[in-house]
């Protein structure tokens, strides 16, 4: 059975190159802002492994980051930050507020996949 990525990112196409190069190995659901997936989330639906951009208009993936990290059912999910945002004190804040990894846009897609095998085995 493969694991579930769930991928927040206001830019379908970043969802679209992500899925495309996950799924032999991952079942991906996709949203566009973090409110829809935490909906989802309420819904009963458990992902191995959450994906999400920063910079969204509805709501910002580090409010997101900091729900799922505040939520008892959510927090032991790993939350990996995907963001053209290069700041190194940016990536130190997430990465010490729980995120599992921080990979700066433009991405690797094959680099992407052997991190989140890394962090979800």
């Amino acid at each position: 059975m493969k694991q579930k990525v769930l991928i927040v990112d206001d830019k379908s196409t970043i969802a679209k190159v992500i899925e495309v190069y996950l799924n032999e190995s991952f079942d991906c659901i996709y949203f566009e802002d973090p409110i829809q997936a935490i909906a989802w989330l309420q819904s009963g639906n458990m992902p191995d492994l959450i994906i999400s951009d920063i910079y969204m208009p509805k709501m910002s993936g580090v409010e997101f980051l900091d729900y799922i990290k505040k939520n008892e059912l959510f927090r032991a999910i790993p939350f990996v930050i995907l963001s053209s945002e290069d700041s190194s004190s940016q990536k130190i804040a997430l990465l010490e507020k729980g995120a599992a990894d921080y990979i700066s846009k433009p991405f690797n897609p094959m680099e992407l996949k052997v991190r989140l095998k890394k962090i979800v085995q």
